[in-house]
């Protein structure tokens, strides 16, 4: 099994979805399902006829011309169950729900009636599993299949949608005589961007080799995807690399709904200097677009022999851009398997080269969770 703190993969459609089933929604569902399919032929071939059973009742009747009868009765009361008369017989409602008759007598199924599970889920631990890791590279500038540019350019104009990840790097050049070289005042960094993450990254070089330092992570809110950055970075007296990976959550494009925003990194500027301010949004920038590990294919059996993985204590910690791998026995039975990756940020799973699924984590809600009350119209904070 193979997972990576970040997922690079935009999206994709799947023509099965495989896991545990959640009841008693599931049956809920399938039960409707069930009836509406018994009632197809005629629901299909015959127009509704609207009658008042209340102030808020009413019931929609179609008629096939074979004299197939299917009634739906609704009471659109979201405070009091009732009792109405159809047809000469006494139907019961609970608040807010729809009865449904197949044959005009008998109601079968109601929306707000949940039958109660037939068996308790309960989760039985396999054991825990040894992790390998590695790093996922920082690009550089030098990189061949970087596009070096005037300023910065919006994400989408860059990655044409395709996938969530758009690195912005660039060069700070640090001369000897810098005050803060003296005095120990690192200078000031701020970045602005549209969402919905962002992670900052001074890149040195060091003996042939470019070590990564990540500077600070923010995100945006549920409600605003707008983020800001500010914080100290290290500069040293030599040309410092400046490294942004913007990341998006990754919604596929609907063509029907509106288009998100062009996320992109904003100004850039850095305080602290012997000039004052200097805006980096001004300078040359390279973009590059995805994760080296994806194109590796690292999360395939034959593509994580391209890396060097390590293990035991040298296994990376709460480290953004991190893959980790691991072998594990498939337990017995042919039930499906939840993981626990209760631990994960941004992550995508594959097992056996598959993709299984990506975790974006959610908002947790504040506060103490009281009985919920489906009954009346939607709104976002309802439930």
């Amino acid at each position: 099994m193979f997972h990576l703190s970040s997922s690079s993969k935009k999206w994709w459609n799947r023509s099965s979805v495989k896991g545990l089933l959640n009841e008693p929604k599931y049956r809920h569902l399938r039960d409707l399902h069930k009836v509406i399919k018994q009632s197809e032929l005629t629901l299909v071939s015959s127009y509704a006829t609207l009658t008042s059973l209340g102030s808020n009742q009413e019931a929609n009747v179609y008629r096939s011309k074979s004299g197939a009868c299917v009634a739906f009765l609704s009471n659109y009361d979201a405070k009091y169950s009732v009792r109405v008369s159809f047809q000469n017989k006494p139907y019961d409602f609970p608040p807010w729900s729809i009865n449904i008759l197949p044959d005009c007598k008998t109601a079968v199924y109601n929306t707000a009636r949940v039958r109660k599970p037939i068996s308790i889920k309960m989760m039985l631990a396999c054991g825990g599993m040894s992790w390998q890791s590695c790093n996922e590279e920082t690009p550089t500038v030098n990189d061949s299949d970087t596009l070096t540019t005037n300023g910065l350019w919006k994400q989408k104009n860059v990655t044409r949608d395709s996938l969530d990840y758009l690195w912005y790097m660039t060069d700070v050049n640090i001369t000897s005589n810098e005050g803060f070289l003296k005095n120990g005042k690192d200078p000031y960094l701020t970045v602005m961007s549209a969402g919905h993450v962002l992670h900052v990254f001074s890149v040195h070089l060091l003996i042939s080799m470019y070590r990564r330092i990540l500077v600070g992570t923010v995100h945006g809110a549920l409600d605003n995807s707008k983020l800001t950055y500010s914080g100290n970075v290290k500069l040293r007296a030599d040309i410092n690399k400046i490294s942004n990976l913007i990341v998006s959550v990754g919604l596929p494009v609907n063509f029907l709904l509106p288009v998100s925003p062009m996320l992109a990194v904003g100004t850039e500027p850095l305080f602290g200097l012997n000039e004052g301010s200097r805006d980096l949004a001004k300078q040359k920038w390279s973009d590059k677009v995805g994760l080296k590990g994806e194109s590796l294919s690292l999360h395939t059996l034959s593509g994580s022999f391209s890396v060097e993985w390590v293990q035991g204590s040298l296994v990376a910690q709460k480290q953004p851009l991190t893959w980790y791998k691991a072998i594990f026995n498939s337990p017995g039975g042919n039930e499906p398997l939840p993981l626990d990756m209760v631990s994960m940020g941004k992550r995508q799973i594959w097992i056996n080269g598959e993709g299984v699924g990506r975790h974006w984590p959610g908002y947790t809600a504040q506060g103490d969770c009281s009985k919920c009350n489906y009954a009346g119209t939607f709104n976002e904070k309802k439930c």
